[in-house]
């Protein structure tokens, strides 16, 4: 079922999650170890992140220096399928811009449609490390919006060989991100939302926001949305902080602010256990408050740790 029918159909505020695949190498249940704890609250559909190819320098027998493409992380459509395999859920592929040409993305949604998956959440991707800025893979597409209308037009049965004939439809519901802080690149918030609306406008179905702390920020975001005409669904996105570290890795990697109050709550703990206790208190509130004001969704980050978003589900649902 598509993700934009789940919140039309319910009842009330929804409960989601998103999960970061294992590295090469890794072991299928350390995500199934991920995803059991959660099942209890029923959560209708799971997105899958995906991770583009790095280059790194490394350094040869001979003693030369050589440049290799490496493959961190296994891609989200052998995963969506293992997943659906085990789990009766919906599933939420992230497809990216960044590091695949127009045809690699074409062929990506192909094999999703032949797996009969509905959803994907289309993002244009971060730069690669050392990168000042996103640069595009030659044929592939620089902004999201471009991303999205390619969805968009498969849906319409318009795939990039236009020779096609009786080309079969595709039928994904397409999910973007919205950042209630504004994106980073952005000069200011006014041009952020307005280039979530190309998205809207090309295709997508609804918005799941980037991670904030601070629920009067997506209070003015949603705000900012409706007067500027967007009318989809916008999905608060939650990640509970666990660790100290959090407190400079957060800020620095996604750009966000986090309130006083919980950097004076984190400092004053003792150890990394009661940082834990203090971002599930933080989260549980968070969660209250958005239900309260009638959020279609929570959609928590777990980032493969399930244990403190079990706890706060279950307080706030």
């Amino acid at each position: 079922m598509k993700v934009i029918d789940i919140l039309e159909k319910a009842s009330g505020p929804l409960f989601s999650f998103e999960l970061v695949p294992p590295l090469c190498g890794g072991d299928i249940r350390k995500i199934h170890d991920a995803i059991e704890p959660l099942m209890e609250f029923a959560p209708p559909f799971i997105n899958i992140t995906f991770h583009r190819d790095e280059e790194e320098f490394r350094q040869r027998p001979d003693g030369g220096i050589e440049r290799v493409v490496v493959t961190k992380r296994p891609g989200s459509v052998a995963l969506a399928a293992a997943i659906m395999k085990r789990f009766r859920v919906e599933v939420v592929p992230h497809v990216i811009c960044g590091g695949a040409s127009r045809h690699a993305i074409e062929n990506v949604l192909i094999d999703l449609h032949f797996l009969d998956i509905e959803n994907v959440m289309a993002l244009r991707g971060d730069p690669l490390p050392g990168q000042r800025f996103f640069v595009p893979e030659e044929g592939g597409h620089r902004y999201c919006n471009e991303l999205v209308g390619q969805i968009a037009r498969m849906n319409r049965g318009q795939y990039l060989d236009d020779s096609i004939t009786d080309a079969v439809a595709t039928n994904f519901c397409i999910g973007v991100a919205g950042y209630p802080e504004k994106h980073y690149e952005a000069p200011n918030r006014s041009t952020d939302i307005e280039n979530l609306k190309r998205k809207v406008d090309a295709g997508a179905a609804y918005i799941v926001t980037q991670m904030f702390f601070d629920n009067a920020a997506f209070f003015r975001f949603v705000d900012a949305c409706r007067a500027a005409g967007i009318t989809v669904p916008i999905i608060p996105g939650i990640k509970p902080i666990s660790t100290a570290r959090h407190l400079e890795m957060l800020p620095r990697v996604f750009n966000i602010d986090i309130p006083e109050p919980l950097v004076r709550a984190i400092r004053r703990c003792a150890n990394n256990a009661a940082v834990n206790q203090v971002g599930i208190e933080w989260a549980v509130e968070q969660g209250k408050e958005l239900v309260a004001r009638g959020v279609p969704a929570v959609h928590y980050y777990t980032m493969g740790s399930p244990n403190n978003i079990r706890e706060i589900v279950r307080q706030v649902f």
